[in-house]
């Protein structure tokens, strides 16, 4: 159902966008709840006050406590622990009756990449080889095991600070990497590399209801298929095992909007993970839907 402004009882509703203002995908999210209900509260968590003796959530003059949903886009621009700390702060706003998409607990959940896996491997989802180490000489039998490592902080998004080991590297070489690699991240979360077609797809949930899924189509024969590493976006059309296992995926953790970013292997699909914040522009570019738009319009008939 689509709303719009023009119906009184939108006039009254206040949702707030927790993002990063002047980025896209937040003020895309801002235009749809403004264009419903001529509220545009964009709100950057790196200026929110809380005060636990008066249970206030205080962002400039506005209390958070008294809206009536506050849609999570981005809770920061980088994932780090900090993060999570920012959405612990969401849990007194829920806790006062706000509804927050998606629950507080369930970004918790997927922000820190191990906890993700773990759920999911605890789930038998599939997903590609995965070893957890804090030994430098672990992760060096690791790679020599797998061939090809990736190496992935527990806190990351877009690919950032993951580091590629190959066993036919100079054994000094693989020892350099991964000492710069564990300088950072203590514990080391080491993925098998996998062979995979230039591509891999984001599947699309709203609701958890199955919306579309797109393509992240590699630059020339690199193995990272972000936008950020010069990867595109595409039209896609995973058959129905895809789905399921998605589908699977996704209802782990109770998101009102995620994507699952999976992948073909020569064992068949595998899941990477779960977004906690989920793409906009994957959707728009690959599928042609407007998710920012179905997202306000869910959100506001699940408050009203």
């Amino acid at each position: 159902m689509r709303f719009s402004m023009t119906d009184p009882a939108m006039k009254n509703l206040k949702i707030g966008v927790i993002g990063i203002p002047g980025k896209w995908s937040t003020e895309t999210l801002a235009d749809e709840v403004e264009a419903s209900t001529g509220c545009r509260f964009i709100i950057d968590m790196n200026d929110v006050q809380l005060d636990f003796e008066t249970n206030r959530l205080l962002y400039e003059d506005h209390d958070l406590c008294e809206f009536d949903a506050l849609i999570v886009k981005k809770i920061s621009r980088d994932y780090s622990p900090a993060a999570i700390d920012r959405l612990e702060l969401l849990r007194v706003a829920e806790a006062s009756g706000v509804r927050v998409f998606s629950p507080a607990f369930s970004m918790l959940r997927l922000i820190d990449r191990l906890s993700c896996t773990t759920t999911l491997a605890n789930a038998g989802i599939p997903m590609p080889p995965t070893m957890i180490t804090e030994r430098a000489d672990h992760a060096q039998a690791i790679v020599e095991q797998y061939g090809s490592a990736v190496f992935k902080p527990l806190f990351s998004s877009k690919a950032r600070g993951m580091t590629v080991v190959h066993a036919d590297d100079p054994e000094a070489d693989r020892a350099d990497k991964i000492k710069a690699f564990k300088r950072h991240n203590p514990v080391m979360y080491i993925q098998k590399k996998l062979r995979l077609p230039g591509h891999d797809l984001g599947l699309v949930f709203l609701g958890g209801e199955y919306k579309g899924a797109y393509a992240r189509v590699s630059e020339g024969d690199s193995w990272n298929t972000t936008i950020h590493h010069g990867g595109r976006y595409a039209a896609a059309e995973p058959d129905r095992e895809w789905i399921e296992i998605a589908q699977r995926a996704q209802a782990l953790f109770n998101m009102d909007y995620t994507t699952v970013d999976m992948a073909e292997t020569e064992n068949g699909p595998v899941v990477f993970e779960v977004s906690a914040f989920g793409g906009f522009r994957g959707a728009k570019e690959g599928i042609g839907i407007n998710v920012a738009r179905q997202y306000v319009d869910y959100v506001i008939e699940q408050i009203t």
